[in-house]
């Protein structure tokens, strides 16, 4: 990408005007593209596309005789999150901040239009534009091998644009990263009882011992997961008081597993946990969760884990537990203790949590995946998982 090789505060010239581009401009958006890249070039035609597609924002800054650079957003179609396609500048035009004032306006433009992320792709080598992503608050959280024409390497930036005008309101919230691909459970309870019960532990040895107590033995593939009333005797053993809210009690999980086998041990765990709820006095609502209750539950300052459906982040379904930190007029914020997707090895697999070491920077991916906004609208659909439509929560309190 064509950006300063400098990065300084944005104030940039005030001759240099920022404005939507039009049809007219394509001469000039061409001869950017084929200035500023050797390869990996916008074409002709898709900047036309660009400049009229409902969902993408082509952004031009000019002055009174020429368009010196421009930006392109891409608005996702059913997600809340934009991509960042391209930015260039024309290298007579650099020194004067117009690279990230394109971006910060694009910002405020993707955040009018309910978008609640900006990921970007950026070539390793250039380290310029990394500095600058850094500078304005973005933080990497992957690597695609091979990515452009050249054989470089891109690195995957994301900034929640939504976030910077919370950080300063919301108190600290405990965030503990899973271990292992099947502990998302234990790692939110983790977090909600750090969180109301300041001497909770944070470690594996817990992790591991939470979810060998809430297990479901199976799942789809793999290890089981975490049924809601295992991980409320989980806490309940820990000294906490905790209340269930679940659409559905029996049968959690069970239509993604093909073996009957299988399922009849998950329908020996499940009953096993139904009776020890019981007997153990845990309140069980058979019902969904409103938000007014989360929210209130939250200024209480209790814990709040919920179940949801990982489609809208990873475009893959399957159950994973996170935990509710805050809420505003707009917006649920989550702590997903699953820090590590996005990371992939030399050969484009996504990397182990055992690989961490091998991944630099790694602490910047950390920070996309706490106080994570939810519009509250689309909380809904997040948290639903399965045919039976299953919605389930616990809340997590003191036990006085």
């Amino acid at each position: 990408m064509g950006v300063s090789n400098k990065w300084e505060p944005v104030v940039t010239n005030a001759a240099v005007n920022l404005r939507l581009a039009e049809i007219n401009d394509l001469d000039a958006l061409e001869r950017i593209e084929l200035s500023c890249f050797d390869s990996d070039r916008l074409s002709r035609r898709r900047m036309r596309y660009w400049i009229k597609a409902e969902h993408g924002i082509l952004l031009v800054a000019e002055t009174e005789s020429e368009v010196l650079g421009y930006g392109l957003v891409i608005l996702r179609r059913g997600s809340r999150s934009a991509r960042l396609y391209s930015l260039a500048v024309l290298a007579k035009a650099r020194g004067q901040n117009i690279a990230p004032a394109l971006l910060i306006k694009l910002e405020e433009m993707v955040l009018s239009a309910e978008k609640l992320f900006i990921r970007l792709e950026v070539a390793e080598d250039n380290l310029a534009a990394i500095r600058m992503y850094k500078k304005l608050g973005y933080r990497k959280f992957g690597i695609y091998r091979q990515y452009y024409a050249t054989g470089v390497d891109a690195l995957r930036f994301q900034k929640p644009v939504l976030h910077p005008n919370m950080a300063n309101a919301m108190k600290h919230y405990p965030w503990y990263k899973q271990t292992t691909a099947f502990t998302c459970g234990p790692s939110a309870l983790m977090m909600a009882m750090k969180h109301v019960r300041g001497g909770t532990p944070l470690d594996q040895t817990t992790e591991i011992d939470i979810w060998r107590q809430a297990t479901t033995v199976f799942m789809t593939s793999g290890h089981g997961g975490c049924h809601p009333l295992g991980l409320a005797l989980a806490g309940h053993q820990r000294g906490f008081a905790v209340e269930v809210y679940s659409t559905q009690i029996n049968d959690l999980f069970l239509d993604g597993v093909r073996s009957e086998h299988k399922k009849s041990i998950m329908r020996i765990v499940e009953k096993d946990f139904i009776e020890r709820a019981t007997n153990a006095q845990i309140p069980i609502y058979q019902r969904e969760i409103e938000l007014s209750e989360i929210e209130t539950a939250l200024n209480k300052g209790y814990g709040v884990i919920c179940l949801i459906s990982t489609y809208q982040f990873h475009g893959i379904k399957a159950p994973h537990w996170v935990v509710i930190t805050h809420a505003d007029d707009r917006c649920l914020y989550l702590h997903d203790p699953d820090g590590s997707e996005g990371f992939y090895d030399e050969s484009g697999n996504r990397l182990d949590r055992s690989s961490h070491a091998n991944i630099d920077e790694r602490e910047d991916a950390d920070l996309d995946y706490q106080h994570l906004p939810i519009l509250k609208q689309d909380f809904g659909s997040l948290s639903v998982f399965g045919k039976t439509k299953l919605r389930t929560c616990l809340l997590v309190k003191p036990n006085e």
